[in-house]
């Protein structure tokens, strides 16, 4: 169906192109040559898939016309690069390395999706994490922190104040305010955040790199917002991060790892069986 509808298609724009260039119709099963650039030739049948249902012979004229100027500067450019090629480039070699790349890559691909086991338990990132903490020194300090930012005036003033001074015994109420009222917050003690990121939400100068460290739990306000800060822990600048903070990337590594070996063990198999079927010489 889709091949007749190509070729009803074909024909109008045909005769819309004929009569543009005022060329005498000729049988719409030929295929019509739309350009060319030195030995290179664009033909209408290229361009088969690239009409959308229900396009218009006049709309077909139009992406006939765009997609015809923009292959002729690419042909020219490539004609242009075809004469100025290095004497010393290899481009059948180029072209094999290339093809062999992108058979390894998919063959690769298709491995890796079979054979990967991408469960990562907690377990194996704390022995990740115990193995290679060193490696992550933080660059810049982070915090575990609350952080409420609500706009003025403050929509009941009263209960979020009341309810940032019980936090400690029910966090739910303050967490349905915020999502009602705040633009931004943040409530999960159990996460790290960059201390530059809680600065930009807040007056500048309030929270800083050099100062968070004696920052506590307070409260403050301007024409615009309501603030609350509070402190619970500063890891500073070359500090090794906590797992927690770098949770993500570490299941990465591992991963990464694990499909390096993957990749490995599977190559070593298949030499050794091609070994044994002796389809495997060496001449050195």
């Amino acid at each position: 169906m889709r091949r007749i509808r190509f070729s009803v298609l074909l024909l109008g724009v045909l005769i819309g192109l004929s009569s543009c260039t005022g060329e005498d119709g000729k049988a719409a099963a030929e295929d019509q040559l739309l350009a060319k650039v030195h030995n290179k030739a664009l033909y209408i049948s290229d361009m088969e898939g690239m009409f959308p249902d229900g396009t218009s012979g006049k709309d077909s004229t139009v992406i006939i016309q765009m997609f015809a100027n923009r292959w002729m500067r690419e042909a020219l450019l490539l004609h242009e690069a075809e004469q100025n090629i290095p004497g010393d480039l290899n481009i059948d070699k180029l072209v094999r390395d290339y093809r062999a790349s992108l058979i390894r890559h998919n063959y690769e691909k298709i491995l890796v999706q079979e054979l990967l086991d991408s469960t990562v338990t907690d377990e194996q990132l704390a022995e990740f994490y115990e193995r290679n903490k060193q490696q992550y020194q933080l660059e810049t300090p982070i915090v575990r922190c609350y952080f409420v930012k609500v706009p003025m005036p403050v929509p009941e003033a009263n209960e979020l104040r009341q309810l940032w001074n019980n936090k400690r015994e029910d966090l739910k109420p303050l967490v349905d305010y915020c999502s009602r009222n705040a633009e931004a917050y943040l409530l999960n003690d159990s996460m790290w955040y960059k201390v530059e990121d809680i600065a930009r939400e807040m007056p500048k100068g309030t929270v800083t790199v050099d100062n968070i460290s004696a920052k506590q739990d307070f409260s403050q306000r301007d024409d615009e917002y309501q603030y609350y800060f509070k402190v619970f822990e500063v890891k500073n600048r070359k500090d090794i991060a906590p797992l927690s903070y770098i949770k993500g990337q570490a299941r990465k590594v591992i991963l990464r790892n694990r499909k390096e070996k993957l990749l490995e063990d599977k190559i070593e198999a298949m030499y050794q069986r091609e070994l044994r079927r002796n389809n495997i010489k060496t001449y050195y």
